[in-house]
């Protein structure tokens, strides 16, 4: 039998729901110290490229993994250039291509970020228990794996 909206339990929010409330909590807590950190400049688009940037992207693969156009990535990624965080340089596996890659402040910026990350990840382990935290990202990463087959 095909489960309906009646199956669902009713003492929590349904899954979708749980993911974006929790996303937009974390991009809340993740840019919080920003500005007091030196980042005044960047604004919480600015968080979709940089999480999905790693050590250097095509435009179209950014676009892709950001989940945005490309027109949105392009601008995102026009301002963090402007700003200092990004630039572009020849990809060397096809020179006709750019790779977008950060700079310097773009590294240090990640790695601030990367920092602040932990430091959500430990407030989040405090509130619920280090055991149910680990559990619930593992199953999260389990799912992921398993719908990305």
């Amino acid at each position: 039998m095909k489960p309906t909206s009646s199956d669902l339990p009713t003492d929590r929010a349904a899954v979708g729901q749980l993911l974006v409330r929790l996303l937009r909590q974390f991009r809340t807590e993740m840019f919080e110290p920003a500005a007091a950190s030196g980042y005044r400049d960047l604004r919480e688009p600015h968080l979709q490229i940089f999480g999905n940037i790693y050590g250097g992207a095509r435009l179209t693969e950014l676009a892709a993994r950001a989940q945005l156009s490309l027109a949105a990535t392009s601008e995102l990624v026009n301002d963090l250039q402007r700003l200092g965080y990004l630039e572009r340089q020849p990809d060397p596996q096809d020179g006709r291509a750019k790779l977008i890659v950060p700079t310097a402040r773009g590294r240090a910026a990640l790695a601030d970020a990367g920092d602040r990350v932990a430091e959500i990840e430990r407030h989040w382990a405090d509130l619920i228990g280090d055991r149910r935290f680990t559990a619930m990202t593992r199953a999260l990463q389990d799912l992921l794996d398993a719908l990305e087959k």
